[in-house]
């Protein structure tokens, strides 16, 4: 970054849908030290929810993670109700999005954290998280009031193969497109207030992604804490005590929070996708979002 004024983005669109109101950004009021956790979805947002929670609160136990981190641009439960309890939060407020850049108001002063994945492991979390719903979740998205466009339909396939295929070919259907998200969060990656993250380095090594998250939230670890914190953000205690991190304490899928929280593993396409299948992927990353972003999505390196 250089010494003049660095150029914010600007929102330019809203994005409403069965599960998105972007139009909720446009009278939330913001504070300085807010945190904004921002991923396209499935890519470790939860995860990172749990991390920062660990840090603000110095590795308390039970703490109710999604109830205290809400998904701002949900559109339920509606603006009126979802804003006041915001705005009535009095700890340093954590809140997620899994809108592009464009679709959302950008603050200065916030500091956003941007979490990905390689779009085949998205895909087949998708594909986890959408057969298992059940018709709680179905009810939230496409009958309450207020949903634009289309119902959000039942999975478009019963494997994980042909959904992540139609996932590719319809660019995130039946959710929300992929590649834009990923590219409007890489295009400000070197803002001084958005840390970039992968879901691979945070497998990789963990307790060094949750030091370099503390230092660009400018939290001081407790160093007494810090074995609590490592215990309470591993996946295997997130499963096993899921409830309080995942939304309505994982009301909406069948098996509830430990349904959710899946597995927590890449890879689980390979020796499953053909090798068109592959290359049709990785052709399209690299049409996308250009060689550097690509490989970035695809490894955690080259940032």
């Amino acid at each position: 970054m250089n010494s003049s004024e660095p150029n914010w983005p600007v929102k330019t669109r809203e994005m409403q849908s069965h599960h998105f109101d972007s139009t909720f950004w446009n009278d939330y009021k913001f504070r300085d030290d807010d945190i904004i956790i921002s991923t396209y979805a499935k890519s470790g947002t939860t995860w990172t929810q749990q991390i920062v929670s660990q840090l603000l609160f110095d590795g308390e136990e039970g703490l109710p993670t999604a109830e205290m981190s809400p998904w701002l641009d949900l559109r339920v439960p509606p603006k009126e109700v979802k804003l006041p309890e915001i705005e009535a939060q009095t700890h340093r407020r954590f809140l997620k999005t899994h809108l592009p850049v464009d679709a959302i108001v950008f603050s200065p002063k916030a500091k956003y954290i941007y979490i990905a994945r390689d779009g085949r492991d998205v895909a087949w979390s998708w594909f986890n998280h959408h057969i298992n719903a059940n018709e709680n979740y179905y009810a939230a998205v496409n009958d309450s009031p207020g949903r634009v466009g289309p119902p959000f339909e039942k999975p478009p396939a019963d494997n994980p193969v042909d959904y992540f295929r139609v996932w590719l070919e319809k660019d995130g259907h039946p959710y929300w497109p992929f590649w834009e998200n990923i590219r409007t969060w890489w295009e400000i990656r070197d803002l001084p207030n958005v840390h970039m993250v992968h879901f691979a380095n945070m497998k990789a090594d963990m307790p060094g992604e949750i030091r370099k998250i503390a230092e660009f939230l400018e939290i001081p670890i407790n160093e007494e804490k810090w074995p609590a914190i490592l215990k309470h953000c591993s996946f295997d205690y997130m499963k096993e005590n899921g409830a309080s991190a995942t939304p309505l304490g994982g009301g909406f899928w069948d098996g509830g929070a430990k349904t959710f929280i899946n597995k927590g593993t890449n890879g689980r396409w390979h020796n499953m996708l053909s090798d068109e299948d592959v290359a049709k992927y990785e052709a399209k990353a690299l049409e996308e979002l250009g060689e550097e972003c690509a490989n970035w999505l695809a490894t955690g390196k080259g940032l």
